[in-house]
């Protein structure tokens, strides 16, 4: 009996060495390797990206977000763990069995950021996007980037009548419709970047929509089950072009502002108009953003000469809408974030969603 007590005494310290020395080796092997951009493509583009392409298409079966149950279910499982192991402390008042349960827990979550650096992470230290494709980066002068936004505002005052309209004006464009259609918005764009060239798969709205528009978000891809996952509580003008941001993370597209770069082109270079509009907005806010910091007046002069009033709605509700939940889980969900991207290289962290101008204008100064 004695003996086989300490079989299973043995065999509990083996399980419990190898669960945390497993997860934690890799992490210790993905910050030795990940400098090395030749393995890291390798790691990437042979074996990750299929991957969870593959898992992409197998969980596309299911038309709700199988990542947002799987993340309601772990966090719900470490939240009854936690309390579970504090009830126990403070019944038995025995603390070894309760840093077991801690070290339980802290385990669980080193397999977590483990599969994230590998089936993730990695893909910031590949080549990028703009270097894959030979995009041209150059530094631009405020007129081309006051050209380039004109342009985005004539574009979008354009096609806002064009799109559905409720009775008051705002946009009212199924979005549902939109989620089927969005496979089809790389079909042109991928001609020109043969990077994009993947087996379409369909983005799938988030049940839990408000609580990430609270945290700041208006979407996120997890790559776990290889899904491109969109905020339908945002405002639904500029949802297509989201749908659009969260697939360029699918064809391994990593950094956030050259997503919603690919997004944006996506978009605009599609047939469908309901996408060229949302595109046209989504690149418009950020043209706005750099040309307000840039030159105030010439923004307003741009606004003033080119704003329709359907585009004016629209502009308005977008505004409205995030400075109305505008809170500190916002703050601090993007404070997280940004350490995040900044721990994985990407300096601008949470700035970068905004920083594609240099794409954009560098890309359209010579279509316009």
């Amino acid at each position: 009996m004695e003996t086989k007590r300490r079989h299973k005494w043995l065999n509990s310290v083996w399980l419990h060495l190898g669960a945390i020395t497993i997860p934690l080796a890799l992490v210790i092997l993905f910050e030795v390797l990940k400098g090395c951009q030749l393995l890291m493509t390798g790691w990437v583009f042979g074996i990750m990206a299929p991957a969870e392409r593959f898992f992409g298409r197998l969980w596309a079966v299911f038309p709700f977000s199988v990542a947002e149950i799987l993340t309601t279910l772990f966090l719900a499982a470490c939240a009854v763990w936690l309390v579970r192991a504090v009830v126990l402390l403070f019944r038995q008042r025995r603390p070894l069995p309760f840093l077991r349960r801690l070290l339980t827990f802290g385990t669980a979550w080193l397999w977590l950021w483990a599969g994230l650096c590998w089936l993730w992470n990695a893909a910031y230290y590949v080549p990028t996007f703009a270097q894959r494709e030979g995009l041209d980066t150059d530094p631009y002068s405020v007129e081309e980037l006051a050209a380039v936004t004109e342009y985005f505002a004539r574009q979008a005052a354009v096609l806002a009548p064009q799109v559905p309209r409720d009775k008051a004006g705002h946009f009212s464009e199924s979005l549902s419709d939109c989620f089927d259609r969005g496979p089809e918005i790389y079909q042109k764009i991928a001609l020109e970047f043969p990077s994009l060239d993947i087996t379409p798969v369909r983005a799938k709205p988030l049940l839990c929509s408000r609580l990430q528009s609270i945290l700041g978000f208006t979407g996120v891809y997890f790559p776990f089950t290889g899904e491109a996952n969109v905020n339908v509580d945002a405002p639904a003008c500029l949802v297509p072009a989201t749908i659009g941001h969260e697939m360029a993370h699918q064809r391994m597209v990593a950094s956030e502002l050259e997503a919603n770069f690919v997004g944006v082109v996506a978009c605009t270079s599609c047939d469908d108009l309901t996408f060229q509009y949302s595109g046209y907005l989504t690149g418009l806010i950020q043209l706005c953003n750099a040309l307000y910091s840039a030159s105030p007046d010439a923004w307003y002069d741009i606004a003033g000469r080119t704003f329709t009033p359907e585009l004016a709605v629209d502009w308005k509700d977008n505004n409205d809408y995030w400075s109305a939940l505008e809170s500190p889980a916002e703050d601090m969900a993007g404070d997280v974030y940004d350490s995040f991207l900044k721990k994985n290289d990407q300096e601008l962290g949470i700035r970068s969603y905004g920083a594609c101008v240099d794409l954009l204008v560098n890309y359209y100064c010579s279509r316009i």
